[in-house]
């Protein structure tokens, strides 16, 4: 499968005046709202040089006329192309961006053909009513299931049959989980406060901690957002956390703490006491916890930035933490949920830098654990390399440390989730991100 053809970047960064999403001087259709926005949307999402969201994030940041619906049409719109862009290459030939998108809205944006009367040209209009109808089932099966050839490879490997249904579940968005902040507010009283608002949550079936919103409300001004006594995080992240089950007055540490989703669990679970290490080596990512730790009313944890895994900072608390926390960089491809651009980002080549560096951050981060602590390594990734081969590579290599079944730490914590040796959270049949987890010891 090849990638659309790159787009040569703009000369000049001068943008055409927009109101309302649409470009001024042109036309607005009546019945497609900021469809040139969108199209200029996508041109720059499918160069694949910057995440999806980022770029996304930099348009509504820039664009303070537009508003929240053509927002929300343009925002689906780009990640339903990346979700089944490789269908509608297919079938769309030649797979403009513009091609791309009318295809996708057709097919399935849920626009019908009167629709798209006057906001696309006749000859258009009929290729969308030959296409609308086109059949995808005499293509490959790495075709219909929306993936590159190389990913479908080593996921038809690892899950044979289940691959249609896996597949199906990373093609449709998340739904909106939320962590209630336990320092601050019991779940129950969250469930009771929304349901007064008219806000349909339910309690996520295996996280204690957890909320799942039906659609996507605005919750960024809401008082319990504001107050920190909720915060959006994954129901399978807010499981990695409940794995390495801290204690109060423990030294832990989130080895690499990003902008702190799951720094922010292990404090409220350390119920904000001993000391809470979060490392990173993005300053960024750190400075987006601050407002974060801000709310949640923590004052148990300590960011630091380091330079890499072999920082100077890390080796002068070797053996001093009883519990060390690796969610490791990884290739995301348990996230398509939420992230689709990523099957066509990654390759496997970027997926041999990722196993090196995970290896080497597992090796450094052991390294921190005193005797009888406790390791956790996961990632969001669902393939093998990433996962069980750099597990076993490191057990292999460290006498010191025993492999604890996963099964057994959730069923000491009451937590109804059937696991053998590792945490495999599968979108298909959990409804979480694709979640892989370890769990280690080390000798006493």
């Amino acid at each position: 499968m090849t990638k659309p053809a790159a787009h040569k970047p703009r000369k000049s960064s001068a943008k055409p005046a927009r109101k309302g999403g649409e470009i001024v001087g042109k036309p607005a259709p009546t019945s497609l709202p900021a469809l040139a926005t969108t199209l200029d949307v996508l041109e720059r999402v499918l160069e694949f040089e910057r995440p999806a969201d980022a770029v996304l994030s930099y348009t509504f940041r820039n664009d303070h006329a537009m508003g929240s619906h053509d927002r929300a049409f343009i925002a689906e719109a780009v990640y339903g192309v990346l979700r089944r862009l490789r269908g509608l290459q297919a079938i769309a030939a030649p797979a403009t961006p513009r091609r791309l998108l009318l295809a996708w809205l057709a097919r399935h944006g849920g626009i019908n053909m009167r629709q798209f009367e006057g906001a696309v040209k006749d000859d258009e209009l009929a290729w969308l009513k030959e296409m609308k109808s086109a059949d995808l089932s005499v293509q490959p099966e790495a075709v219909r299931l929306e993936l590159p050839d190389w990913l479908y490879e080593r996921l038809h490997a690892r899950f044979g049959d289940h691959l249609p249904v896996l597949a199906e579940a990373l093609n449709r968005p998340a739904p909106l989980d939320l962590r209630v902040n336990t320092q601050k507010m019991a779940r129950d009283d969250v469930m009771k406060m929304f349901a007064t608002e008219g806000i349909a949550a339910t309690a996520t079936p295996y996280s204690p901690l957890g909320l799942r919103l039906q659609g996507k409300p605005a919750l960024q001004k809401h008082p319990l957002f504001i107050e920190g006594g909720v915060e959006v995080q994954d129901e399978g992240s807010q499981l990695l956390g409940l794995l390495l089950a801290p204690k109060r007055g423990e030294m832990v540490c989130d080895f690499c703490a990003g902008a702190g989703g799951k720094t922010l669990l292990l404090g409220a679970l350390m119920a904000n006491t001993g000391r809470l290490y979060a490392y990173d080596v993005s300053e960024k990512r750190l400075n987006n916890m601050k407002p974060r730790l801000a709310r949640s009313g923590l004052s148990n944890v300590h960011p630091q930035l380091i330079a890499h895994e072999r920082d100077p900072k890390i080796k002068r608390l070797a053996g001093k933490f009883d519990r060390v926390l690796v969610d490791a960089p990884c290739s995301g491809l348990g996230t398509l949920r939420r992230n689709p651009d990523l099957k066509w980002r990654q390759s496997p080549e970027s997926l041999v830098e990722l196993t090196a560096k995970q290896a080497a951050i597992l090796e450094s981060a052991a390294r921190l654990i005193k005797a009888g602590g406790r390791l956790v390594y996961a990632t969001c990734s669902l393939l093998e390399e990433e996962n069980e081969a750099i597990v076993q590579a490191f057990l292999a290599a460290h006498s010191d440390y025993r492999q604890v079944p996963v099964g057994e730490v959730l069923a000491a914590q009451n937590i109804a989730l059937e696991m053998g040796d590792y945490l495999r959270l599968d979108p298909a049949i959990h409804n979480t991100d694709g979640f892989f987890a370890a769990v280690l010891e080390r000798a006493a």
